[in-house]
């Protein structure tokens, strides 16, 4: 006789054993520590309020412990290593009812458990270092604040014309200087064949700044020639040899006085001033394939322009590259003994 199978009781028993590993895994909690999370003040919506954690924008957490399943904590660990989950907080100030000047406690704790990311973890915080932050409400005031113009050096562009020349910006009660806005170098090159418009701002901290309402209108005048013609007379020589050349051979210099003469560039009077304080103002490069040419040996020598100078376009060589011609010779103690 075949017996019925009772698919009804198969079901149950399977339904029995995955809650059963279910409750298992969710009554075996384990431990996660994040050595450093951050949290950041949000932008405010009420642009005369600066919050901020001691005058920074963003405060490192240590030794965040989550607690949960293992399941959850193993979930959260591989996001946390591949970089699918970034454990990054944002402190709402609206939300915190911090809205009114003033010194104020953070339970960093407490708000780290309400985030959403943690609940949507499925996990929740044991402890963190510190326990407590010290979150300051400075109320800013509108003031009509003078607007100066700079390049990326940080350098005044003279003459530069600023419509309108003031502007109003929410700056501290005891603030004392101008608004700014800063041209790229393109921008500075575009300012002088049609006025640009940039929004000027002030840094209240470093990583904290305010900035206008509105843009003003920069128009930059004509370049002028800051770079004039001068002679660096003599100059200095460095020669480099490649690594296997060191030691053994000796260089001749065959147009010496060429060479070392007098060399003729268009600088400002800073550039110039860095370029004679060089070690060397002019270089001559010489490696392997000099060592083993059959041909006579010419190279172009190397002005060693001060790097900074250069970025800036204020120094340049104002005549043709000199052609250094030279020998190499093989110093009596490279040449290996013969056995005889």
């Amino acid at each position: 006789m075949v017996r019925k199978i009772n698919y009804g009781k198969i079901l149950l028993v399977i339904f029995l054993t995955v809650l059963i590993w279910v409750w298992a895994d969710l009554a075996l909690d384990e431990e996660h520590i994040i050595p450093s999370v951050t949290i950041s003040v949000a932008k405010s919506t009420d642009p005369s309020l600066w919050v901020s954690f001691n005058e920074e924008p963003v405060v490192s957490v240590d030794n965040v412990v989550l607690k949960g399943p293992a399941s959850r904590i193993g979930n959260a660990r591989r996001k946390l290593n591949d970089g699918s989950l970034v454990l990054e907080f944002f402190l709402v100030a609206e939300q915190q009812g911090l809205t009114d000047p003033g010194e104020y406690s953070l339970d960093v704790l407490a708000f780290l458990k309400k985030s959403g990311k943690i609940r949507d973890l499925g996990l929740t915080v044991e402890s963190c270092d510190p326990n407590t932050l010290s979150v300051n409400v400075v109320e800013l005031v509108k003031r009509r604040l003078a607007v100066k113009c700079f390049d990326e050096d940080q350098n005044l562009i003279k003459g530069a014309i600023i419509e309108p020349p003031q502007v109003d910006i929410f700056v501290r009660q005891d603030w004392v200087g101008d608004a700014k806005v800063q041209l790229t170098r393109r921008e500075v090159e575009q300012a002088r064949v049609e006025a640009v418009p940039k929004k000027p701002y002030v840094k209240l901290a470093p990583g904290e700044t305010r900035e206008a309402a509105g843009t003003v209108d920069i128009t930059a005048p004509p370049e002028e020639d800051r770079l004039s013609d001068d002679t660096i007379t003599p100059a200095t020589l460095g020669i480099t040899l490649s690594l296997t050349l060191q030691g053994k051979y000796d260089v001749e210099i065959e147009n010496l006085p060429e060479v070392i003469g007098g060399i003729t560039i268009r600088a400002t009077p800073e550039a110039k001033r860095a370029y004679e304080e060089m070690r060397y103002q002019v270089i001559l490069e010489i490696d392997d394939e000099d060592a083993r040419s059959t041909e006579p040996l010419r190279k172009e020598l190397i002005y060693n322009f001060p790097a900074e100078y250069v970025r800036k376009d204020e120094i340049m060589l104002n005549q043709q590259p000199v052609i250094a011609r030279f020998k190499l010779k093989r110093l009596l103690s490279a040449v290996a003994p013969s056995n005889e």
